[in-house]
């Protein structure tokens, strides 16, 4: 088992990593809670909330089940499982454990940072997207007009991952978290970024998932220490998520994943930095390799409008100015504002490079 140490404002958390964690629950908890709910999805549910069950030391134990996906992530869900949390008797010595992927981590972290003003919660990671979410403490719900606009920073009291969870993953799921293990590589480590490009995704040993999870979570949280509430370093973690996080918005949620999304944008502001910084960075091979590893990256006829208009209401953007992150070099990444007309422009000759490399 690894262990890595965050340090945040609050309250210093472990992140756990190795094999059937979930099955030794009860050494995680550093305190005896008055009642427990355990928050999942119907997917998840299905495959280790009885397993977690059985494991878990309180006699006051709870279950709320969401629907799998992204469409959960939403002020309904999030005010359903706040009606539940009172209707079971959760109080301020309580504890909510997030069993699942990314959507069930930020939706009951939020319900965990506002329920009583805010009560300990634990993330349970069940997808390799969730290696990127579940560290930091950024807990949040998509409202209709942007991802991730109503939210806190909450950092949780421990990360429970247990790898065993992510042999049931679909391909969409392992494309979806290698696209965010491919950003932090790209923010920070070449070597890295080379090592995955040489990574049939689909076909990891656990040795080698695991040794990619501990190394995105490494990045992750040095970054993370170093600015805990986004005023620095951390924006570069956004990498990609511009255009991503309009896509995701624009197209409706679950149209494409969360890496999918991120997997476009990282090509876009890739080929916005070649052009704005005149310079030579892994395109062509990032497009190879997302191809290879079978990612919708052929967008085309994308509404450049209305994308800019969800790009400007996106939380990273300043007095409705467009921020990107982009990229000097790999592993030397940076902020930059754009106007409009620039954005569009880009758009169209990203749209007609993708054509080119079909």
């Amino acid at each position: 088992m690894e262990e890595i140490l965050v340090q945040s404002s609050t309250n210093t958390y472990k992140i756990s990593i190795g094999e059937s964690l979930r099955l030794q629950i009860k050494q995680f908890l550093n305190k005896e809670y008055s009642s427990i709910m355990l928050v999942t999805d119907d997917h998840v549910a299905a495959l280790y909330l009885n397993e977690i069950l059985e494991n878990l030391p309180n006699d006051q134990v709870f279950q709320s089940i969401v629907p799998a996906g992204e469409k959960s992530k939403n002020l309904q869900a999030f005010y359903q499982l706040q009606t539940e949390a009172i209707e079971f008797g959760l109080d301020r010595e309580s504890l909510i454990i997030a069993l699942g992927g990314g959507v069930v981590g930020d939706l009951a972290g939020f319900v965990a940072a506002t329920y009583m003003r805010g009560i300990d919660y634990i993330q349970m990671p069940t997808t390799i997207l969730a290696h990127d979410s579940s560290v930091g403490g950024k807990v949040a719900i998509n409202h209709e007009l942007g991802k991730n606009l109503i939210g806190s920073f909450y950092p949780p009291e421990a990360v429970i991952y247990d790898v065993e969870t992510l042999h049931s993953l679909s391909d969409r799921e392992i494309r979806s978290g290698y696209a965010e293990l491919i950003k932090e590589a790209l923010i920070s480590n070449e070597n890295f970024f080379n090592t995955l490009l040489m990574v049939d995704i689909y076909n990891v040993p656990n040795g080698g998932l695991q040794a990619h999870l501990q190394q995105g979570i490494k990045i992750k949280a040095t970054i993370v220490e170093a600015d805990e509430r986004e005023s620095g370093v951390r924006k570069y973690l956004n990498l990609g998520h511009t255009l991503g996080h309009a896509l995701e918005a624009e197209l409706g949620y679950g149209k494409l994943t969360h890496g999918e999304a991120v997997a476009i944008g990282l090509l876009f502001a890739i080929h916005v930095s070649e052009e704005l910084y005149s310079i030579k960075l892994p395109f062509n091979e990032l497009v190879q390799w997302f191809t290879k590893n079978k990612y919708p990256i052929n967008v085309t006829d994308l509404d450049k409008l209305a994308l800019i208009n969800k790009m400007k209401s996106d939380k990273k953007a300043l007095k409705s100015r467009i921020q990107m992150v982009l990229l000097e070099a790999v592993a030397k990444p940076v902020t930059k504002e754009l106007e409009d007309t620039a954005i569009e422009n880009y758009l169209i000759s990203f749209e007609r490079r993708l054509m080119e490399n079909d």
